[in-house]
């Protein structure tokens, strides 16, 4: 507090205050969306090439430790959890920004993943030639979670809203996207539609997902399972080409 007052006496404008403020939390995302590597056991291209691996393939963290240790390292599998975990989320924000922007229709659907034993719900949408445009991990499946989903997607897709969305015929969509409309949070101009045809896409995309997840074996924690969604949903990107391979060694 005493820190705040003497910049706001000395320089004398709340005005200029909010301005450094800002400052200061932009510096600080800024921060955040490097890949740091300092204090670690093993060099950065060890560390991401288990994490690549581990979100790429369907490996267990077990196999992962195996494979390191047939090449003369002996990194424990809780210690290659903890590199994902940390790395998933800030690779995908950077991968993110140097994507492809989707354009046109969107395909939204949602598919299953178990954690601790119970069914929660990842949404998904990708756009008519099979970009992504963003994803969800969500306990339930109703009305406000279809909501925040595409307030989520749309945030991050301002540039290029749809013209049309495509979805299957749960009944949680159509009043989803009568009040996003009411709320003027997407035009009013986009069609709904439940075509199951138009939605094969997204659906065969639902692999590109799934396959990694088989050797993982079951989640324990909603977080951890958000942050291991992230960075698979990420590489694929790569497989889609809607990233270059070029910018991963880029940001490493």
């Amino acid at each position: 507090m005493l820190y705040w007052f003497v910049l706001s006496e000395s320089i004398g404008s709340v005005e200029k205050i909010a301005k450094l403020r800002k400052l200061l939390f932009c510096n600080w995302m800024k921060k955040q969306a490097k890949l740091d590597f300092k204090w670690m056991q093993y060099p950065r291209e060890i560390v991401m090439t288990c994490v690549s691996w581990y979100l790429r393939y369907p490996l267990s963290l077990r196999d992962l430790e195996e494979m390191m240790e047939l090449r003369g390292l002996k990194p424990d599998h809780s210690t290659v959890w903890h590199w994902v975990d940390k790395y998933s989320v800030t690779l995908s924000a950077i991968l993110r920004k140097k994507a492809k922007r989707p354009q046109g229709s969107w395909r939204v659907d949602e598919t299953y993943i178990k954690v601790k034993g119970k069914w929660v719900y990842l949404y998904r949408a990708v756009d008519k030639n099979g970009l992504l445009i963003d994803f969800m991990l969500s306990a339930k499946r109703d009305i406000a979670s279809a909501i925040r989903f595409f307030e989520k997607a749309i945030k991050g897709n301002t540039e290029n809203p749809p013209y049309a969305i495509t979805t299957d015929k749960n009944a949680s969509y159509p009043p989803a996207i009568n009040q996003l409309k009411e709320k003027g949070a997407i035009p009013i101009t986009v069609e709904h539609r439940t075509n199951k045809y138009l939605n094969n896409i997204v659906e065969q995309d639902h692999r590109r997902i799934k396959r990694p997840l088989r050797g993982k074996g079951p989640f324990k924690t909603f977080q951890s399972t958000k942050n291991t969604l992230t960075g698979i949903e990420s590489h694929s990107l790569f497989r889609k080409k809607q990233v270059d391979k070029s910018v991963f060694f880029e940001i490493v």
